[in-house]
């Protein structure tokens, strides 16, 4: 998220984590051939925007985080794409 965009006005419920995907990979491979969007894997990695106010969610706003691969629903907010995910979908905390 650039210093431009606000983060967005919404509180997750419960377990539910709000995750902004970090870009993945890029839409043309080395060899120049353009991979249409279907064709690409799913995004697994993403920083957390906001949390639910549940006491066994074990990341915070800002966290770098792994999530299943076909996990969430997606939602757009601010012409921004985000994923709401259960808390027990979240696979791991990255460390810088």
């Amino acid at each position: 998220m650039t210093a431009e965009q606000s983060k967005p006005s919404i509180q997750p419920l419960g377990s539910r984590v709000l995750v902004q995907p970090l870009e993945g990979e890029s839409s043309r491979t080395n060899s120049g051939i353009y991979v249409p969007e279907t064709a690409r894997e799913k995004r697994q990695t993403g920083v957390v925007i906001a949390v639910g106010d549940d006491e066994d969610i074990k990341v915070q706003v800002d966290d770098r985080v792994v999530f299943a691969r076909y996990t969430g629903t997606e939602i757009q907010l601010n012409g921004s794409e985000y994923l709401l995910v259960e808390s027990s979908d979240i696979l791991a905390r990255l460390l810088e």
